[in-house]
Parts: C-alpha cells; structure tokens; sequence
C-alpha cells in the first residue's frame, strides 16, 4: 500500500476564499498538538504535501482543470482543447489561452495565484511553528524540518515566479501577500537558487517517488533537479525587462556551486550530475514510467502521489482527452477535448515512414481499440481519430468529435473511481530524462556537444542518433515530455513562445514579447495597491 506521511491532527487546511494570511488552525489546542518531535514534523511539515496535488480546478500542481498544468500546456504549440460545436467553448478560455488572448480579470488565473501563495503563507506559518516548537528538537531535527519547509516554498515560488515574473515575496507571517512589495523577478529568481542550495545538503538523500518515509517528498534530488531547472532558464528569469530585446547572456551570468564560480550552463549540468549521482537512471521501459503502479521506477524524480483509496488528489487528463465512445469501452467517462496540434503530431513523424516509436506510447490515433476489439460510435462506425484535422474551432467540420489525436501517456487504471479521474497512477512531475536533456542543451549553450546525454534517451525508446542541436533538442523535449506541463517553459526558452506557430498566428502586439509571462491577476490589484502590472497589459480590465 502506497504511504505518504499525513497530519496526525485535523489541523484545517482549508480552500483559501479570502485573505491569503488565514489562520490554517482550528480549535483545538496547540498544547495538545505539539508535544514531540513527531507531532512538529507531521502537521507542520507534512500537511503541505495535501496541497500538492488536488481535485478541484485550479488546485494542485498537476491533475486538475484551470490551473498551473492548463496554462504552460495549453498556451503551446503541444496541445489544443478545440471548440466542438456545442463543447469547450467554455466563454472562449481554452481559445483564449491559445491565442495568448488571457484577460487580467480571469478567474482561473487568478485562482491559480491564490492557490500558489496559499501554500506559500502556510509554509511561512511552518517555520513560524518550527521555531515555536524548537524546543521538542534536536539541532539536526530543527535544521531539517526548515530545510524542508523553505525548499517547498521555493518550489512555488518557482511556479509563480516562471509565470508571472514580478511577484511579492513574502517569506515571515509577519508579512502579508496584501501589502507586500513587489520583487523583480531576477531578485526572486537569486532568492529561490539561494534557498534550495541552503536546503539542499539538510534534505533527505532518499528516492521520492518510491514508497517510504521519502515518498511524495521534496528531497535532494528534487532540489537538484530544480536546480538545474533554474540555471537552464537563467537567462529568461535574470531579465529584468523581458519586452526590450536585451536578455542577458547565459556565458556571463554566474552563480557560485558548491565553491566554485560557474555560468549558468556550467551550474545546469553540474546540478544534473548531482540527480545522476543519486541514483536515478533512464528505465529500459518508458511506458512503465506512467504505470498504474509506477511507483518503482528509476526514473521518475518528484511525484504526486495518487491512490484511489487514500488520497483525494485527481487525474483528469485522460478523462479530459478521450471520445465518449472510448471512455465507455475502457469502463470509464470521458468528455472528448484535449488533443496534439497538428504540428505536434508532424513533430512525430505521423504519416511517415519514420514515426518515432513515443508516438504510440503518448497518443491515441487513428482507428481506435479497446482490449483488441475496434471501439465503435453509435452509428456502428469505427471510432477513427483523425491527428490532422485539427482546427481551432471544430464545429463546422466533419470531424467535429474525432479530430485530433488524443492523450495516452498514462495506462488506463480500469478500476480508477470517479470515471477513472482517481486512478493510482502517481502524476509525474520531475523525471530523468528531462535531467539528461537539460544537460545536453546546457552543453550545446555553452559551446560544446550535447550529443550523448540527448541519444542516450532516444535509444532507450529504440529511435536512432541525431545531432544535438538546439533544433533538434526542442523537438526531442516535445517528443519525450509530451503531455508533462514544460512545453510553455521550453518554447520561452527557446524565444518561441510569442511567435506563430501551428494555427497560431501571433499578433504584431506580442512582438514585445509581453506574453512570456501572464499578467498579474486584477484581483490581486485590487487587493494590493503596490503590485504594479506587467508591461503590455492593462492594470484593469
């Protein structure tokens, strides 16, 4: 049985409604809570991991509708949720994030702000009690519990700080998200490296994705992994004014590492070998990444844990993306929206004699079957997908319900409840092929060959060699991270995000290049009158 470390009290960690600062105790107590060592950690320390998942929309890292996953995937050149005829219009959001087209005043956005700083209030409440409660510690417990707290806080401050680069940085309970200053996003970004290489050396040296007193948390790996993360897009998150063209050099930013000076793609794959040295490795198998039961495998760095009888935290992607019909085949719901662009699906090689073997592995295509047997609509016909007939809005097309070739990264749990959006497949959120293909394109920056850590995850899905160019890496990253939440990441990166792609034609007012981050929700204005908005956009709707 799956096992996550849970608080021993009902402490009440309710959905934030209001001021961000709430009290996260109830009535009971705090004598009768806090009497050991163990009491301090688990409803301290341990609560915060009820928030990194999630079943409600805009909550949760991963798994959910609206949210942080919504944002950096449907915004891309990856993946779509098209208008089909009378389904997801929705008000025009799913269009909306596609044409960058995101109002100020959009719920979603700002409830995706609220959720990412609530936690970030309830881990400064942590250290708070932490240092109330130090007594019941010894020194190394008392370094390690804080060590643990601020390297969660800086995971999402990582979130809110790629996304919406100015942001308040509120770091004691003394301070609150409603008066706060706003932090240039390149002082953020020097604090968050700062914090987890503090972090770092303190936290647990186990596995996080296997199940144990590690599982589900923030440990070495998954600092480093960060890490690395963050010295990749050093010269994104070092740019203090992302619409005048003039993004610092990653060859003249530096960082000291472990007590040496290194540029940022130096740091990148010296935080890279740090993940390799504890252990991880690519499996031999890459679907087993995504098992209902993938809580064994080498490479999967940082997880949600999901089980259908433990823990509220959902799924709902698969549910999103298939037909009706295939749902019911698979004894499950369904609701027929998500699928890969078209330019996804050429990326693969669809229709080629050289279709990259992750093809099938991350998308159901063309005629559809379930246990051997071909799914049927409900005139009797073949359910068919049809990867190249996607449009924007589906609803005068012939292939208004088939368009599309839809999600299969995960294998189907055909006992998941809830129509299959609580399976047990553990959601993945850090995994080691991402850490050899940072450090190939770390090493194409920097002037050197990238070649063998990018041909490495490619003959593991049985693909031949290619040339490490930065070209063929963000191909190579869209092929083997499909449907994992980085492809916004990586086309900013790449300098592509605000240009044309797909069907995408990008307006000439997002030359700027305004659009690489989301504008500061007006609700988040209105309630702080020191935040300023984000160049390009309006402060109110």
């Amino acid at each position: 049985m799956k096992y996550l470390l849970r608080p021993l009290f009902f402490l009440s960690i309710l959905t934030l409604t209001g001021c961000l600062d709430e009290n996260t105790r109830d009535s009971l107590d705090e004598q009768q809570v806090y009497t050991s060592a163990k009491d301090v950690y688990v409803n301290a320390v341990a609560t915060l991991y009820n928030h990194i998942g999630g079943d409600k929309d805009s909550e949760g890292l991963q798994g959910t509708y609206r949210g942080v996953y919504d944002h950096n995937t449907f915004t891309t050149d990856e993946a779509i949720i098209p208008v089909r005829g009378g389904d997801w219009y929705d008000g025009g959001f799913w269009m909306d994030l596609y044409t960058h087209n995101w109002a100020v005043d959009s719920k979603p956005l700002y409830d995706t702000w609220k959720y990412l700083y609530k936690v970030i209030v309830f881990c400064n409440d942590a250290l708070a009690t932490i240092d109330k409660y130090k007594q019941l510690l010894t020194d190394e417990q008392y370094k390690a519990y804080r060590a643990e707290v601020r390297a969660i806080r800086a995971l999402y401050y990582y979130y809110l700080m790629d996304m919406f680069g100015n942001i308040p940085l509120v770091t004691t309970v003394s301070e609150s998200t409603e008066n706060a200053e706003q932090t240039g996003r390149p002082e953020v970004y020097k604090f968050i490296v700062k914090e987890l290489q503090d972090a770092a050396p303190l936290l647990s040296t186990g596995h996080s994705n296997l199940v144990g007193t590690d599982y589900g948390r923030v440990t070495r790996s998954v600092a480093n992994f960060l890490l690395a993360k963050l010295m990749l897009n050093g010269e994104v998150y070092s740019d203090a004014d992302w619409t005048d063209n003039q993004q610092p050099k990653g060859t003249r930013i530096y960082f000291a590492v472990d007590g040496q000076q290194m540029n940022i793609w130096q740091a990148c794959r010296h935080y890279c070998d740090k993940v390799s040295s504890d252990g991880f490795t690519l499996t031999t198998d890459y679907p087993s990444n995504f098992y209902v039961h993938n809580e064994t495998s080498p490479e999967n760095i940082f997880v949600i844990p999901v089980d259908k009888h433990l823990y509220k935290n959902q799924f709902q992607y698969l549910f999103r993306s298939r037909h009706y019909a295939h749902g019911d085949a698979l004894g499950t719901g369904a609701e027929n929206g998500a699928c890969a662009t078209v330019s996804t699906v050429n990326t693969f090689g669809y229709g080629t004699n050289n279709v990259d073997k992750r093809y099938a592995y991350n998308l159901y295509s063309d005629t559809v079957r379930v246990d051997g047997n071909t799914v049927l609509l409900e005139n009797g016909k073949p359910l068919i997908y049809m990867p190249l007939a996607v449009e924007m809005n589906l609803t005068y097309s012939p292939y208004i319900k088939t368009a599309g070739a839809r999600m299969a990264k995960y294998e189907v749990d055909r006992t998941g409840y809830n129509d299959g959006k609580n399976p047990n497949n553990d959601i993945v959120l850090f995994r080691y092929a991402d850490v050899l293909l940072m450090k190939a394109e770390a090493a194409v920056r920097n002037g050197g060959n990238g070649n063998t850590e990018m041909n490495l995850v490619r003959s593991r899905s049985g693909m031949g060699n290619r040339t490490a160019t930065l070209d063929n890496i963000l191909a190579e990253r869209l092929m083997e991270l499909m449907w994992e939440g980085w492809r916004r990441n990586d086309l900013i990166r790449f300098n592509r995000f605000h240009q044309s792609y797909d069907l995408r034609t990008a307006p000439t007012t997002e030359a700027d290049r305004h659009t690489i981050v989301f504008p500061i929700p007006s609700r988040a204005l209105a309630l702080n009158e020191k935040l300023k908005q984000n160049k390009g956009y309006k402060a109110q709707p």
